[in-house]
């Protein structure tokens, strides 16, 4: 059986100041703890300050989202590929992949179990067994059975753009819509239902922001009233749908989830929890976000977006160079299982280590002028925005199919579409996520 990762992970049990000396004893530029930063985005400048002078930089804050024992934030390509590439060193496992989990009577029990209790936060060897489940959903042959529905749906989707156009909100009309049927139809999630799924993102994106306004008392009643139900029929649903498909399995991947098994043993409920809370949570979150981001891209650098329109062949290049800029992902954490040294800077057993995905794929020593969105750039590939390593993202190549799906339809119909220059980011400092992107069709 698969041992529970929230019984042993209960509190943060990393030092509140390191064991070792810091190499680099500069504080951190930017308060990586607070929500609030990410509302404007990745900090890049804070990021290159860090890798330019600190690395390795202890992060020592006490903020609502983030309270605990503090951590090493690792900014370089090399040190993060060193860490991702290192699970036996580096632990999912041990203390999961948020930074804090906040004290335990702050938490909301399911979702903490649930995000806990899940393949992302499991090492060898029960990592790779559950992993292989998921893997018949995506090879590229099934990626490419899939690409016929997806680029009739973005069809559908531009069509409703016109109707609603000239000016839209690009998240709420295609960049939240279009995963979510890439997604559905992988899972065989009944039409629908799918409305609903929508919602519950919306709700876990802003978890962490309304757990630590609700512990602070800054947070109308009403909120909290309707994320404690959307949480509670996000779970109740999930539930609901995998015993189904225990008793009745189809070709679908709530099916392989349902009725997968580790060591001869069918995943226990709390387990479940956490497979539906992550395919649900990372099989949308990225791709909508990176979706929204590169269309400001195009808009920022106008000369990229011409290239594109001249040649759409482009488009390959350009996918893997927008998930470079946009990294969706901010960050994972791991923890020490021994003492280890990143960067000359020693860590000690039991110290958590973040790794800023945004920092490393903006790292002039692996991508050159690494500001500028280049669709043409060679090594545009070698981006860790999905990560590295056993870990490594299972929906990357679903996620750039429909990229390039996306953005080769866009450009052929609305060639003059841009952002208007209004944004809402979610406070997140998990994810970038891009709540509302306003778009003229016509320029």
């Amino acid at each position: 059986m698969i041992p529970l990762v929230s019984d042993t992970a209960q509190q943060d049990d990393g030092p509140v100041t390191p064991a070792h000396p810091k190499r680099y004893d500069m504080p951190a530029p930017a308060p990586l703890g607070d929500l609030e930063l990410f509302t404007a985005g990745h900090p890049f400048d804070a990021y290159r300050e860090m890798r330019d002078s600190a690395p390795v930089c202890w992060v020592e804050e006490n903020y609502p989202s983030f309270q605990g024992p503090g951590f090493w934030a690792v900014t370089r390509y090399d040190d993060v590929r060193t860490v991702d590439l290192d699970p036996e060193t580096f632990s999912s496992q041990r203390g999961g992949i948020n930074i804090s989990y906040g004290a335990p009577e702050t938490r909301h029990p399911q979702l903490f179990a649930a995000a806990m209790n899940t393949m992302i936060c499991l090492d060898q060897p029960f990592h790779l067994p559950l992993r292989r489940e998921h893997m018949p959903f995506f090879t590229p042959a099934y990626t490419r059975s899939l690409q016929q529905a997806v680029e009739t749906k973005i069809d559908a989707l531009l069509d409703s753009l016109e109707d609603e156009g000239p000016t839209v909100d690009m998240v709420k009309q295609f960049s939240a819509e279009l995963p979510l049927y890439t997604l559905c139809e992988m899972l065989g999630v009944a039409e629908a239902d799918r409305p609903r799924l929508i919602e519950w993102m919306h709700h876990l994106e802003l978890a962490q922001d309304t757990i630590a306004r609700k512990n602070l008392g800054e947070i109308d009643p009403a909120q909290i009233m309707a994320f404690m139900t959307a949480m509670n029929e996000l779970f109740e649903y999930g539930r609901e749908v995998l015993y189904e498909r225990r008793k009745a399995p189809r070709e679908d991947l709530l099916s392989a989830i349902a009725n997968a098994a580790v060591e001869g043993e069918p995943l226990s409920e709390p387990f479940l929890d956490g497979s539906w809370l992550l395919i649900v949570f990372a099989g949308n979150d990225t791709t909508r976000n990176t979706l929204s981001g590169t269309m400001k891209l195009l808009t920022e650098f106008p000369d990229q977006k011409q290239k594109l329109i001249d040649d759409p062949d482009l488009t390959p290049g350009m996918v893997d160079e927008a998930i470079r800029m946009v990294s969706p992902v901010i960050y994972m954490r791991r923890t020490a299982t021994r003492d280890a040294e990143i960067a000359e800077q020693k860590i000690a057993e039991g110290e958590k280590v973040v790794m800023y995905y945004g920092a490393a794929n903006r790292d002039s020593s692996v991508f050159a002028d690494p500001d500028r969105f280049d669709i043409e750039r060679a090594n545009a590939k070698d981006h860790i925005a999905f990560g590295m390593g056993p870990h490594v993202c299972l929906g990357k190549r679903t996620a750039n199919m429909q990229l390039d799906a996306a953005y080769r339809k866009i450009l052929a119909r609305f060639p003059n579409i841009t952002w208007t220059g209004d944004i809402d980011i979610a406070p997140n400092n998990f994810v970038h996520a891009i709540s509302r992107l306003e778009v003229s069709l016509n320029g």
